[in-house]
Protein backbone atom coordinates (compact mmCIF):
# COMPACT_ATOMS: atom_id res chain seq x y z
CA UNK A 1 0.00 0.00 0.00
CA UNK A 2 1.61 3.29 -1.07
CA UNK A 3 2.26 5.84 1.66
CA UNK A 4 -0.68 8.16 2.22
CA UNK A 5 -0.02 9.22 5.81
CA UNK A 6 1.35 12.77 5.97
CA UNK A 7 3.80 11.91 8.77
CA UNK A 8 5.24 8.96 6.80
CA UNK A 9 5.64 11.02 3.63
CA UNK A 10 7.25 13.86 5.59
CA UNK A 11 9.66 11.41 7.26
CA UNK A 12 10.62 9.99 3.85
CA UNK A 13 11.35 13.47 2.49
CA UNK A 14 13.26 14.51 5.62
CA UNK A 15 15.43 11.39 5.50
CA UNK A 16 16.30 11.65 1.82
CA UNK A 17 19.38 13.39 0.46
CA UNK A 18 19.82 12.00 -3.06
CA UNK A 19 17.00 11.72 -5.60
CA UNK A 20 17.28 10.16 -9.05
CA UNK A 21 14.75 11.73 -11.42
CA UNK A 22 13.71 9.33 -14.19
CA UNK A 23 12.25 11.31 -17.06
CA UNK A 24 14.09 14.51 -16.20
CA UNK A 25 13.85 17.05 -19.00
CA UNK A 26 16.07 19.82 -20.31
CA UNK A 27 12.98 21.68 -21.54
CA UNK A 28 11.83 24.50 -19.23
CA UNK A 29 8.18 23.93 -20.19
CA UNK A 30 8.20 20.36 -18.78
CA UNK A 31 7.07 19.76 -15.17
CA UNK A 32 10.16 17.65 -14.37
CA UNK A 33 12.42 20.61 -15.20
CA UNK A 34 10.77 22.84 -12.59
CA UNK A 35 10.43 20.10 -9.99
CA UNK A 36 14.13 19.27 -10.31
CA UNK A 37 15.08 22.91 -9.78
CA UNK A 38 12.81 23.18 -6.74
CA UNK A 39 14.24 20.01 -5.17
CA UNK A 40 17.79 21.30 -5.72
CA UNK A 41 16.92 24.65 -4.12
CA UNK A 42 15.55 22.71 -1.14
CA UNK A 43 18.95 21.05 -0.69
CA UNK A 44 18.55 17.65 -2.36
CA UNK A 45 21.06 16.29 -4.84
CA UNK A 46 18.97 15.42 -7.88
CA UNK A 47 20.48 13.15 -10.54
CA UNK A 48 18.66 13.32 -13.89
CA UNK A 49 18.02 10.12 -15.83
CA UNK A 50 16.80 10.24 -19.42
CA UNK A 51 18.16 8.10 -22.29
CA UNK A 52 17.15 10.72 -24.87
CA UNK A 53 19.45 13.40 -23.44
CA UNK A 54 22.21 11.23 -21.92
CA UNK A 55 25.46 13.12 -21.54
CA UNK A 56 23.83 16.53 -21.45
CA UNK A 57 23.45 18.57 -18.26
CA UNK A 58 20.24 19.70 -16.57
CA UNK A 59 20.51 22.24 -13.75
CA UNK A 60 24.24 21.52 -13.57
CA UNK A 61 23.91 17.73 -13.24
CA UNK A 62 25.08 15.18 -15.82
CA UNK A 63 22.18 13.23 -17.34
CA UNK A 64 22.49 9.44 -17.12
CA UNK A 65 20.96 6.88 -19.48
CA UNK A 66 19.49 4.65 -16.76
CA UNK A 67 19.60 4.00 -13.03
CA UNK A 68 22.17 1.22 -13.43
CA UNK A 69 24.79 3.85 -14.41
CA UNK A 70 24.56 5.65 -11.08
CA UNK A 71 27.31 4.95 -8.61
CA UNK A 72 25.83 6.76 -5.62
CA UNK A 73 23.24 5.34 -3.23
CA UNK A 74 19.77 6.65 -4.08
CA UNK A 75 17.19 7.49 -1.46
CA UNK A 76 14.24 8.20 -3.76
CA UNK A 77 13.67 7.46 -7.44
CA UNK A 78 11.23 10.15 -8.64
CA UNK A 79 9.45 8.84 -11.75
CA UNK A 80 8.17 11.19 -14.46
CA UNK A 81 6.99 8.52 -16.92
CA UNK A 82 3.63 7.41 -18.28
CA UNK A 83 1.95 4.92 -15.92
CA UNK A 84 2.51 2.00 -18.31
CA UNK A 85 6.23 2.86 -18.55
CA UNK A 86 6.74 3.44 -14.82
CA UNK A 87 7.14 -0.28 -14.10
CA UNK A 88 10.50 -0.43 -15.85
CA UNK A 89 11.83 2.44 -13.72
CA UNK A 90 10.47 0.78 -10.58
CA UNK A 91 12.22 -2.48 -11.49
CA UNK A 92 15.50 -0.59 -12.00
CA UNK A 93 15.01 1.18 -8.65
CA UNK A 94 14.62 -2.22 -6.97
CA UNK A 95 17.71 -3.56 -8.76
CA UNK A 96 19.96 -0.67 -7.65
CA UNK A 97 18.79 -0.83 -4.04
CA UNK A 98 16.94 2.48 -3.86
CA UNK A 99 15.08 3.09 -0.62
CA UNK A 100 11.88 4.48 -2.17
CA UNK A 101 10.08 5.17 -5.42
CA UNK A 102 7.93 8.23 -5.97
CA UNK A 103 5.44 8.11 -8.84
CA UNK A 104 4.45 11.60 -9.90
CA UNK A 105 0.97 13.11 -10.19
CA UNK A 106 -1.09 11.01 -12.58
CA UNK A 107 1.42 8.15 -12.53
CA UNK A 108 -0.54 5.25 -11.09
CA UNK A 109 0.78 1.71 -11.54
CA UNK A 110 -0.46 -0.60 -8.79
CA UNK A 111 1.48 -3.63 -10.04
CA UNK A 112 4.78 -1.73 -10.05
CA UNK A 113 4.04 -0.29 -6.61
CA UNK A 114 3.34 -3.79 -5.29
CA UNK A 115 6.67 -5.06 -6.69
CA UNK A 116 8.52 -2.19 -5.02
CA UNK A 117 6.84 -2.79 -1.68
CA UNK A 118 7.52 -6.53 -1.89
CA UNK A 119 11.20 -5.66 -2.39
CA UNK A 120 11.16 -3.46 0.73
CA UNK A 121 10.95 -0.02 -0.91
CA UNK A 122 8.65 2.71 0.31
CA UNK A 123 6.22 3.89 -2.36
CA UNK A 124 4.50 7.23 -2.91
CA UNK A 125 2.11 7.36 -5.85
CA UNK A 126 0.15 10.10 -7.62
CA UNK A 127 1.82 12.93 -5.69
CA UNK A 128 4.51 15.52 -6.37
CA UNK A 129 7.32 16.27 -3.90
CA UNK A 130 7.31 19.93 -5.01
CA UNK A 131 3.74 20.13 -3.67
CA UNK A 132 4.25 17.90 -0.63
CA UNK A 133 7.40 19.61 0.70
CA UNK A 134 5.78 23.00 1.35
CA UNK A 135 2.43 21.44 2.30
CA UNK A 136 4.06 19.27 4.96
CA UNK A 137 6.54 21.93 6.11
CA UNK A 138 9.65 19.90 5.27
CA UNK A 139 12.66 21.98 6.30
CA UNK A 140 15.44 22.59 3.76
CA UNK A 141 18.04 19.84 3.67
CA UNK A 142 21.25 20.90 5.41
CA UNK A 143 24.43 20.65 3.36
Amino acid sequence: MPLTDDAAIKALLEGARTIAMVGASDRPDRPSYGVMAMLQRHGYRVIPVNPQITGEHVHGEFVFRDLHQLGDPIDIVDIFRRPEAAGEAVDEAIAIGAKAVWLQLGVINAAAAARAEAAGLQVVMDRCPAIEIPRLGVAPIAA
